[in-house]
């Protein structure tokens, strides 16, 4: 049957309906931001073109300080975003303000746009007038610290027309003035190798100045810097104590300006936070509050003065570049139930991280203990013996002053459930409130489908990303590891940027990989590189390359491959330096594997190898898309050199490879390892395996990611399906029959018949499992965007529908905007409905193989479709 394009008759004429100004302006990814340290910072819009189909942009005109320090003029382009500001020279602390207007394809020309804003942070070292700041002589609790008080008082006496504070820590902080909290960010300045760089943060606080006296305050803790770090139960990585440095320009309405440093002239003292650890949660002492502290007027004689720890500049400081650490969301309890004598166990609904804000009323000196836990044990206490030696518990001393409400300050947990202990009455469900916290990182997807399983594992994937997204890509975030593992996060970026926005993220994040990066060339298996791990095992060390090739698909982000180049580059280098016979026998560096497959052990030098084979292609890619016409050559003849050595090492006649697992011919066929001859075979003997495993999967951490999409690509979507819906061991769906509300890291944390897995390692946290994601989207909605004009700029659109499942509906958010892919499939007809962005094209394939060149708009399509 013909397909049929159903035309909306009630579509507005191009040239009658003149564009919108253009929305959603952003700097550097992100919204008026503040403290901005790149010298050439790339603008963003989104065109507003509501009724229109076959919108273009033509040309744009952006305006810096009305022109005062940037005049595009009129650009002939259709770039809306990724566009490198190319003014007058930026200086530190400049605060300017932008706007865009477009033309369309009939050379239309818009109103300007809202005006949006950015400001300059600190760019040199001379703009820095403060030191790094310490409490001296701080006594532990066992080998916890207390967490050091800071303030300092000064006064003005004219009227203020800007006051910027720009602060970071060796550690964490939090700042206020005058007794009100700066920002809304936790765990600020972030994770780093604080030997390499660390992140100030940049804040307006114009309107907390007050005439006459006001007073900064600080509260530090040992954060990653000294805290209990990695799974050696060791602390003090990077330092042994927290530091701060800040420093505050006031600005007058006079044309005159000072600033107020970090100095000697600080003073400090300890408080109630007898120590408040990642690990090992935090102890607080409320009859030891201090009322007032950070306002002026506060007796602080019996405070110390500080010592000085040195001028800034001993190690670079750059501006935050990832967004901050939020309270994103809160969750009620849902139920409460007695455990043991004294004891209560809250239920949140929902494997989250965070902490929980607890109100309890009693006597002063009462001690109340709260302990987390993702699951319970069979006899209903909590399963803890997976955090290994972190202690996750928060103890609250009360005061005894009415109903008090207490929150954790320098620590987080991985968890759903909560006991209480200690409290002089049973607690009510309102007790304990969860507040979930994760690097602010926008949702940019959604999708639904005629599956309550499927639809479950979507929230479970966007939940597991959410709670390991605190600064870096964790590997989980309950137990004594919660590190950067490279292999964990090049299975999922796909995943995680297809759910949100991870540009910014992922950008930062490339810092803390190349800052780990060896003499030699070697990536990490973490970063931030803290363990005396050897260099990157395959499949771990590989995200060097991987990460930021995705990022450029998914963003049109030539920077971030400009960025990285020199040293992706020096990773091949690397690898072929120690592998000449285009093998990679990983003799020197660690060798995960396919890790936490079930009973299929994937050849380690075949994984190795074809790992080797896809850096190098991605690496022709990258060098092609920034015009490195002779470095892409010499890759490509690379590539052909390692895919020639893997077919004679692991391919037999017959297009067995060796092993015979799912993993070995999922990686095969989805690096394009095999010639094409052999490619049907090789997807049959995946198939073959499947299907001898009564149709499910045995692909650990390496091979799952990419194990739906290669069977879609061969022609087998069906199968795809169903490990998709399977609810029998391993499968995704067993863990949700089983209570799961995040990924599992392993497919058998919790058996029927076997029970928990190694406590040594058997996280209910752990997003790898989840980058099935990329092929509910790409494959199922089947949004897809173009390699050769990444960003969504051009999308190619082609579900694999399955009678297996009747509907799904799936939307995302580009830099262009809204896309939206939502088909039903009743009997033998397949209806589709699509929006494609303004300023985006589209190649639309029907399941019957009828392709549809279109443009922005929103369309109908129906075919015949058998299956």
């Amino acid at each position: 049957m013909t397909d049929t394009l159903m035309t909306d008759t009630l579509m507005i004429d191009t040239l009658m309906t003149p564009l919108l100004p253009p929305v959603a302006l952003r700097c550097e990814y992100r919204t008026n931001p503040l403290g901005i340290d790149s010298l050439a910072p790339r603008l963003f819009w989104t065109l507003d073109a509501p009724g229109r189909r076959d919108v273009k942009q033509s040309a744009f005109q952006i305006l810096v300080d009305e022109g005062m320090l940037w005049d595009s003029g009129k650009v002939a382009s259709d770039q809306t975003g990724q566009i490198a500001y190319a003014g007058a020279d930026l200086k530190s602390g400049l605060k300017v303000a932008w706007k865009v207007r477009v033309w369309d394809e009939a050379d239309q020309v818009s109103e300007w746009s809202e005006t949006a804003l950015w400001q300059m942070g600190l760019l040199t070292h001379e703009d820095w007038s403060g030191s790094w700041v310490s409490l001296p002589s701080v006594q532990p609790l066992l080998d916890l610290h207390p967490c050091p008080y800071l303030r300092r008082e000064f006064t003005t006496g004219k009227a203020i027309s800007r006051a910027t504070l720009t602060a970071t820590a060796r550690g964490v902080y939090l700042l206020s003035l005058n007794g009100k909290r700066i920002g809304d960010a936790y765990f600020a300045p972030g994770w780093t190798d604080y030997n390499k760089r660390i992140a100030y943060q940049t804040y307006d606080v114009t309107g907390l100045l007050q005439a006459g006296t006001n007073t900064i305050g600080a509260v530090l803790g040992d954060g990653w810097y000294a805290g209990y770090l990695g799974f050696d139960r060791k602390r003090d990585s990077y330092g042994t104590g927290p530091q701060l440095l800040a420093q505050l320009r006031v600005e007058y309405e006079d044309g005159t300006a000072e600033t107020i440093a970090t100095d000697e002239s600080w003073r400090g003292a300890t408080g109630p936070i007898l120590f408040s650890d990642m690990l090992m949660g935090e102890t607080y002492d409320a009859r030891m509050t201090m009322p007032g502290w950070d306002t002026s007027g506060f007796d602080a004689s019996a405070w110390k003065p500080v010592k000085v720890e040195g001028e800034a500049g001993d190690v670079p400081l750059v501006a935050q570049l990832d967004p901050p650490i939020r309270l994103m969301q809160e969750l009620a309890a849902r139920s409460v139930t007695p455990a043991a004598p004294g004891s209560y166990i809250f239920d949140l609904g929902q494997n989250m991280v965070g902490w929980v804000r607890f109100k309890v009323q009693g006597p002063a000196g009462t001690l109340v203990r709260l302990r987390f836990a993702e699951i319970l044990n069979p006899d209903g206490s909590l399963y803890v013996t997976n955090l290994r030696s972190a202690k996750a518990t928060e103890t609250y001393i009360l005061s005894g002053e009415g109903v008090e409400t207490y929150e954790p300050h320098f620590t987080f947990h991985g968890f759903r459930y909560v006991e209480v202990t200690g409290t002089p009455s049973a607690p009510a469900l309102d007790a304990i409130t969860g507040c979930v916290l994760h690097s602010d990182i926008p949702r940019t997807a959604s999708f639904e489908c005629a599956s309550p399983l499927v639809n479950q594992l979507v929230q479970n994937i966007d939940w597991g990303q959410r709670g390991n997204f605190l600064s870096i890509p964790t590997d989980c975030p309950q137990r004594d590891e919660r590190m950067g593992w490279l292999g964990d996060a090049q299975i999922f970026v796909r995943t995680a940027a297809g759910n949100r926005d991870v540009a910014a993220f992922f950008s930062k994040w490339m810092y803390d990989v190349v800052d780990g990066q060896s003499a030699e060339g070697g990536f990490p298996d973490v970063a931030p590189r803290i363990v005396d791990l050897a260099d990157g095992a395959p499949a771990w060390g590989d995200a060097g390359v991987i990460v930021p090739w995705t990022i450029y698909q998914v963003y049109g982000d030539t920077r971030i491959l400009e960025t990285n180049y020199d040293a992706m580059a020096h990773w091949i280098e690397y690898l072929h330096s120690v592998n000449p016979d285009n093998l990679w026998h990983n003799r020197r560096n660690n060798d995960f594997g396919d890790w936490l497959s079930i009973d299929a052990d994937t050849d380690k030098e075949l994984l190795a190898t074809a790992y080797f084979a896809y850096d190098t292609s991605l690496m022709s890619k990258i060098a092609a898309a920034l015009g490195k016409v002779e470095d892409a050559a010499k890759y490509t003849a690379l590539f052909e050199d390692i895919k020639a050595a893997f077919n004679t090492a692991f391919v037999s006649e017959d297009t067995r490879l060796k092993g015979d697992t799912q993993t070995a011919y999922v990686l095969a066929l989805s690096f394009g390892l095999l010639p094409e001859e052999k490619r049907a075979a090789a997807a049959k003997h995946l198939v073959a395996d499947i299907e001898a495993k009564n149709w499910h999967l045995s692909t650990g951490f390496v091979g799952v990611g990419y194990l739906c999409p290669v069977l879609s690509e061969a022609g087998y979507s069906d199968v795809a399906y169903r490990l998709l819906l399977n609810e029998t061991f391993p499968s995704w769906g067993y863990s949700i029959q089983h209570g799961a509300t995040t990924i599992w890291e392993r497919w058998d944390g919790w058996t029927a018949d076997k029970g928990f897995q190694d406590v040594g390692m058997n996280s209910f946290n752990h997003y790898s499992f989840g980058s099935v994601g990329e092929w509910l989207q790409r494959y199922v909605a089947g949004i897809d965007t173009d390699p050769a004009r990444p960003g969504y700029a051009h999308l190619l659109l082609h579900p694999r529908p399955s009678h297996r499942l009747p509907s799904a509906s799936a939307a995302f958010e580009t830099g262009h905007g809204r896309i939206a892919s939502h088909w039903t499939l009743s009997g033998d007809t397949f209806q589709w409905s699509v929006t494609v962005p303004p300023n985006a094209t589209a190649t639309a394939t029907m399941p019957d193989g009828a392709v549809h060149e279109i443009g922005s708009g929103d369309y109908e399509f129906t075919c015949a479709w058998k299956g």
